[in-house]
């Protein structure tokens, strides 16, 4: 007997087997609140066996901010037509009753964690969002310590908010508070530790601790000048560039670098390009200019 899943199965607090009779109250009225992951699966099938357990994981270690539905389409045919389910596994969630987002298909647990995630912040509080937003904005004026305080409040509401968690690191660092800001990181929740706002953090931590060292620009400068095959000269300037608040010129540093010598160090270069880049916003232009740039020499 195939005992992958089974209708009737025991679930987690947030997970639960549903059928036509209570799909409405138990995925569209409950949406309403909290976004509902809806699993449409059959006990024949490979690849649920595969995808359903990695979802209720994930549904469980988010807490209740996500809930999970199952839906063995063998018994509820009805619902799996209405909603145009032809392969399975298929995933939909709902969230204000209305379908939000899904896939079809057997996910790896990354990208299963990844979805989860992201369905679960849908419930925030809006007004938390907001309070987020505002303490961001308080940040990028200089209102540090105003910026701080919102963060910190926020927190006490809300200790899944990735954002918050982000921007009152941000502060410490701000202020030079590298041991703080790192506290603050190490004590991000397991399953909002993944956000793209904590990882940028935490590499403004790294390249923080690697500041602390840095020479002097012009000595550094001067090095580079009377031997441009140092490449740890070339290292030491761009981390001092960066602590200088010289981004720009830190990544132009180390794409020279990279062409005079790529595999210098088992590729240490490459690896302190990686870490400003994942320091900055995606879209930032110096992030798009530069990874163009490595793109270029690496497929050149």
């Amino acid at each position: 007997m195939d005992l992958g899943q089974t209708n009737g199965a025991a679930h987690g607090a947030f997970v639960k087997d549903v059928s036509e009779a209570d799909f409405m109250a138990e995925v569209i009225d409950a949406s309403q609140e909290t976004p509902v992951i809806v699993d449409f699966w059959a006990p024949w099938c490979g690849p649920c066996r595969q995808l359903g357990p990695a979802l209720e994981a994930e549904v469980e270690a988010a807490g209740g901010a996500v809930k999970m539905a199952k839906v063995n389409v063998d018994e509820n045919q009805g619902i799996a037509g209405q909603l145009r389910v032809q392969s399975i596994p298929t995933v939909y969630a709902f969230f204000k009753g209305q379908p939000v987002d899904g896939f079809q298909g057997a996910l790896p647990p990354s990208q299963v964690k990844e979805f989860v995630t992201k369905i679960a912040a849908l419930n925030v509080d809006e007004s938390l969002a907001d309070a987020v937003a505002a303490a961001d904005e308080m940040f990028e004026a200089g209102e540090i310590d105003d910026a701080a305080q919102t963060y910190a409040a926020i927190l006490e509401e809300d200790d899944k908010l990735a954002g918050a968690y982000a921007g009152l690191a941000k502060c410490h660092l701000a202020k030079g508070e590298v041991d703080e800001a790192e506290a603050v990181i190490n004590g991000v929740p397991a399953d909002v530790s993944g956000d793209a706002a904590v990882e940028a953090v935490h590499a403004q931590i790294t390249l923080a601790r690697e500041a602390e060292n840095a020479g002097p620009l012009a000595d550094l400068m001067a090095k580079v000048e009377a031997d441009p095959s140092d490449m740890q000269a070339r290292l030491d300037l761009a981390v001092a560039q960066h602590a200088n608040g010289k981004v720009e010129e830190a990544v132009e540093t180390l794409l020279a670098a990279f062409k005079l010598d790529r595999d210098w160090n088992d590729g240490a270069i490459k690896e302190q390009l990686f870490k400003i880049f994942d320091s900055l916003k995606p879209s930032d232009p110096i992030v798009l200019n530069g990874r163009r740039k490595l793109s270029s020499m690496l497929f050149a």
